[in-house]
């Protein structure tokens, strides 16, 4: 039985004994970030690289959010070049699920992305797992790309703490992103292409009508 088809089982064995614990993505809209980059003036591209769980739904959720213009599900973290599903899977690369999410700073904020990120995608509080799935390849990871996201991220952290928004201090780290892999096609856009997934409709879809929800100016149908 191929990972895939284990970590859909695992789901639907946890349905049937009646035992769903409370899910991440619980969609509470949090504080925005007191420190955030300047919207830009015009148009650009710009990359932010993020883990927190099975990368469907963090991949998911940011394919709607204005201004995204791709999140692609990968690899992130560990020490093994060109990963694929099975090997991170084993826990023994120490790479995690992430995706990267390229965006316009001009539509949307890295900030704004993180507040989205805590809010709806994922609970930060969880050490090694999120939901039914548990490992180092499902911690929460904000991969920062220069130092201007390193302050933003550890700023926001150091914010939500200490307004208690969270019943538990935040678990998520806040890495150097080294390297992103994209991961293999049947997992990109796989929440959208398998809607009627029993890991999908209680794991993912939640979060996207969180995001909705909490986040109407932000969020997009597309």
């Amino acid at each position: 039985m191929s990972k895939v088809s284990m970590r859909i089982m695992a789901m639907m064995l946890t349905v049937l004994a009646g035992a769903v614990a409370c899910r991440a993505g619980s969609g509470a809209a949090l504080p925005g970030p007191a420190a955030d980059e300047a919207r830009a003036s015009a148009p650009a591209r710009e990359t932010a690289v993020v883990a927190g769980g099975c990368f469907w739904g963090i991949q998911a959720v940011f394919q709607h959010v204005k201004g995204v213009v791709s999140a692609t599900s990968g690899y992130s973290g560990g020490t093994v070049a060109n990963p694929d599903y099975e090997a991170v899977s084993s826990g023994e690369t120490g790479h995690a699920e992430s995706v990267k999410v390229v965006y316009d700073p001009s539509k949307v904020t890295y900030g704004e992305l993180l507040r989205v990120f805590f809010s709806v995608a994922l609970d930060p509080t969880e050490v090694n797992r999120q939901g039914p799935d548990t490992g180092t390849q499902y911690r929460s990871v904000i991969f920062y790309g220069n130092d201007e996201q390193r302050r933003i991220a550890e700023s926001y952290i150091a914010q939500l703490n200490q307004a208690r928004v969270f019943s538990r201090p935040i678990a998520t780290q806040v890495a150097p992103l080294k390297e992103f892999y994209p991961a293999e096609g049947y997992h990109q856009n796989y929440a959208t292409l398998h809607p009627d997934n029993p890991y999908i409709v209680y794991n993912d879809a939640p979060k996207v009508a969180n995001l909705r929800r909490e986040f109407p100016d932000l969020y997009s149908g597309k």
